[in-house]
């Protein structure tokens, strides 16, 4: 059975440029903080990934700090802050903030005192892109970063959030990004690396991989990738839609009595489709799809493994049956019009097996 992977936003696969890169790393033996040759050597990838990084994202190299991954890179922009967030943010945020922001129907948060806020780029369960308010302190630009067009010195922010492994590098490295002058209390303790800011020896191998990752992400968005994925992402929405009328998509529609009015959707990720089949649990949805050869998910990765309804969907306002009965499908390059016809008949015959035995 050919399978198809069809949860990108949950991760992507590994690109050759970026395991090429980490593959050079491997030869180098120095500590990036050692002064000899060999540590020269390393640091050195270090600031190139650094430089690339920061093109890709629109920012400055200095101002571009390796973490973890993302969810340490949010822990390092809003641990001991008192800012407010909405209910459609990632775990990884919301473990930090108050989710007080209003959301509206089609998934957009309203945001009065932008200078003590949080607010993420885009969505990774529906893939609604927000409109950032000028001054705001901290966005999630995770899912975002590689997909759509933005320059982080353009947005007014003063951090943002990226990961590697969103957009072909590998896990377990990402970065916070922080307007020029911003002061960044370490979390992590002990040495001066990364200007002072997240000390321990940096991951080398990753780093280098994710500077390679978005270098090339950066040439593939120029490129109108993204705008070739957005057409097959279209074609699927329409082989969902029409047959049967009786799915729903959050993002692009809104439940009964939500607010925000149809035919005003917002702008969403080109790669991503959330869809709600009332009746039928989302994570019953995975399971079936993955025997049938599909990768999707319930929602995000780090929480669709739990039997529980979408926070982001119940935050815009659907009823708790229908947000345990989503699945979101997230496309990446090379994924063409057949796979997703195929997907979809094959979708849409599970979905008519399950209503038939209840």
């Amino acid at each position: 059975m050919s399978r198809l992977y069809l949860d990108w936003n949950a991760t992507t696969p590994l690109r050759p440029e970026a395991k090429a890169a980490m593959l050079a790393a491997m030869e180098v033996p120095g500590n990036p903080s050692s002064v000899h040759g060999e540590g020269r050597a390393a640091k050195a990838l270090i600031e190139r990934a650094r430089a690339q990084v920061a093109a890709a994202l629109g920012a400055e190299g200095q101002d571009v700090i390796f973490t973890s991954g993302a969810t340490e890179a949010a822990s390092l922009a809003l641990a001991g802050r008192d800012l407010a967030c909405a209910g459609v943010e990632h775990d990884a945020v919301q473990a930090w903030c108050a989710p007080t922001l209003p959301v509206d129907g089609l998934g957009r948060v309203s945001v009065p005192d932008p200078a003590q806020a949080t607010l993420q780029l885009a969505n990774s369960e529906t893939g609604v892109i927000q409109t950032l308010p000028e001054g705001l302190a901290v966005s999630d630009l995770t899912q975002a970063f590689g997909k759509i067009p933005f320059a982080f010195n353009w947005l007014g922010l003063t951090a943002g959030i990226v990961s590697a492994h969103k957009l072909g590098g590998p896990k377990g490295i990402g970065a916070l990004v922080v307007k020029r002058g911003t002061d960044i209390a370490a979390q992590l303790k002990g040495g001066g690396q990364e200007m002072g800011r997240r000390a321990g020896t940096e991951n080398l191998i990753g780093i280098a991989g994710f500077g390679a990752a978005a270098e090339a992400a950066a040439r593939d968005l120029a490129a109108g990738v993204w705008d070739e994925v957005a057409e097959v992402r279209s074609i699927l929405k329409n082989a969902l839609e029409y047959p049967t009328k009786e799915v729903y998509f959050p993002g692009w529609e809104i439940a009964e009595g939500g607010s925000g009015a149809q035919g005003d959707t917002p702008a969403i990720l080109p790669n991503t489709l959330s869809v709600i089949s009332p009746g039928w649990k989302g994570e019953t949805q995975v399971m079936r799809m993955d025997l049938l050869g599909y990768a999707v998910s319930a929602g995000s990765a780090c929480s669709s493994g739990k039997v529980r309804a979408s926070k982001v969907l119940r935050a815009m306002g659907w009823p708790e049956d229908a947000s345990a009965s989503a699945l979101r499908i997230s496309l990446g390059p090379g994924i063409g019009r057949d796979e997703v016809l195929r997907f979809a008949e094959a979708f849409l015959g599970a979905l008519r097996k399950h209503r038939a035995r209840r």
